[in-house]
Formats: structure tokens, C-alpha cells, sequence
């Protein structure tokens, strides 16, 4: 096992699926740990919380996940290594090494300096991104079509990214860009079946996994969801709520299974 990240393999057939979780570490490296302020190394507020653990139903489905354990106060896995912002409508953007919370909050005693942060990317960026094209080349030798999940949460209301409370799912894929869209209307279809309420592209349309990995030409699909916390835990104690959560894991396994089987058709006809 790496000190980076998990690798969950997937159990019994394997689907052409590759389940990534970029979001829910919590670790400081004891190399940069005394660099932030002690308050956020203690509980670092913006993490992706229990999310490894929401779909720890998709190995027995056949499908392989990987999930960080880096906090991304550290590094943001996300981002785009150069840190070109995602978006230019106005939204707060934290960088590829954050030096504020979603918040506003300082995160640092003194910011990473530019050593630093590429010191950063080679030590726990890359290696993330290295093992995600690995995998999907492992899968691409048994099936031709393969498809990223990336899976992500946020709390309810953010002010500094969206005045508004966020609807409860947001499926992305840069506007059509990263996946076929047969895929895309299968999770859209599978999502709107619960009673969440199920945004496309807005506000998020995939941060930079989906984005630089999802190549449909390729036959290398991505798609982006991202839920409220609220689905799944208590934002305020950070504590994960079972009979919430299950709900939400139901919805989640049918469109994965879904999923599952659009890919069998479009690997069947390629």
C-alpha cells in the first residue's frame, strides 16, 4: 500500500470502471506539517469526508477505486498542475497548494514557496495521476471503452464559490467534453431517478481529473459527481449518519450499474 493513496482492487469480473476519491485525505506529511496552522492540520474542514467510505460498495461490483490520503491543503490533486484557474466566472479558486480555506481562513504560518510547491507535485501530485493512467490502462487491455468516476462533496452552502445553497448532485462533464454521451445520459437518467435534485455542469463541470483524463476520442470517458455533505454525514460534527448515508449509496450503486451496462454496449459495437 502506498503512503499516498489506496488502491481497493476490484473483486469477482472487473467492470470497465475506475472509481477515484482525489478529496478525502486528511494526512500532513510530517515534512510540511509545522509550515501550517495547527488548526487545520487538527480538522482540515474543506476535505471530501468519508466519501472512500460512501462507495466502498463498488469494489464487490467489480469495479477498482483509488483514494487519496494526502489532504489537499497539501496538494490539491484537482487542480491543474500549472494553476490555471477552472473556471473564470468570478467563484473563489483555491490553488494547486491552497494558502486560504473555501472560507477565507489562512492556511499557512508563511505560504509554500515556488521550490516548495514543485517539490510538492513531484512528491505527491504526480504519483496520484501516474497511478490513475495506469489503471486505465490496465483496463483498457481487456475492454475498449472505460469510464473515470470522480467522486466529490461539499457542504450545502460555500458563499465564496455560490451565494446559494449548492442543489444536491452535480454531474460534470466540461459541457459534453470528457464523456460519450450515452454515459452521460445514463447517469443523468439514474440520478433523476431519487428525489435529489440533479444539476448538469452547474456549478461544477469536472475540475482538472475529469477534464485532462477524459478523452472520448480515446475511448477514455470521465465524469464528475458532486453531492453535499448533508446526503451522507453532519457537516457541522463531521460525523458520518449510516441511515442517511445509505440512501444515497442505493442511488449511487444503480447508476454505477448503469453505467456498468452502457459500457457493455458501447464495447460490444467497438
Amino acid at each position: 500500500m502506498s503512503s499516498l493513496f489506496t488502491i481497493t482492487p476490484a473483486q469477482g469480473t472487473p467492470q470497465p470502471i475506475l472509481l477515484s476519491v482525489p478529496h478525502c485525505g486528511t494526512d500532513f506529511p510530517p515534512e510540511v506539517r509545522e509550515q501550517f496552522l495547527t488548526k487545520h492540520i487538527d480538522h482540515p474542514d474543506d476535505t471530501d469526508w468519508f466519501v472512500q467510505q460512501l462507495y466502498d460498495f463498488a469494489p464487490a461490483m467489480g469495479i477498482t477505486m483509488i483514494h487519496a490520503h494526502v489532504s489537499r491543503y497539501v496538494i490539491d490533486l484537482n487542480r491543474d498542475p500549472e494553476n490555471k484557474p477552472l473556471y473564470d466566472d468570478g467563484r473563489v479558486i483555491t490553488e494547486l497548494c491552497p494558502t486560504k480555506t473555501f472560507f477565507d481562513e489562512p492556511l499557512y504560518h508563511e505560504p509554500p514557496s515556488h521550490e516548495e510547491i514543485e517539490r510538492r507535485k513531484a512528491a505527491y501530485y504526480q504519483p496520484y495521476h501516474d497511478e490513475i493512467a495506469k489503471q486505465l490502462r490496465e483496463l483498457q487491455q481487456t475492454h475498449s471503452h472505460v469510464l473515470l468516476w470522480e467522486a466529490h462533496s461539499i457542504r450545502r452552502l460555500v458563499p465564496t464559490i455560490r451565494k446559494d445553497p449548492f442543489p444536491d448532485m452535480i454531474l460534470g462533464d466540461q459541457e459534453g467534453r470528457t464523456a460519450d454521451k450515452r454515459l452521460i445520459e445514463t447517469a443523468l437518467t439514474q440520478l433523476r431517478a431519487g428525489t435529489s435534485q440533479i444539476n448538469h455542469n452547474d456549478p461544477f463541470k469536472g475540475g482538472y481529473i475529469t477534464r485532462s483524463f477524459g478523452q472520448p476520442e480515446k475511448n477514455i470517458h470521465a465524469l464528475q459527481l458532486e453531492m453535499t455533505k448533508d446526503h451522507y454525514m453532519d457537516e457541522e460534527t463531521t460525523t458520518y449518519l449510516p441511515e442517511r448515508a445509505e440512501i444515497t449509496r442505493q442511488l449511487l450503486q444503480q447508476t454505477l450499474r448503469a453505467l456498468c451496462e452502457t459500457l457493455t454496449t458501447l464495447n460490444k459495437s467497438a
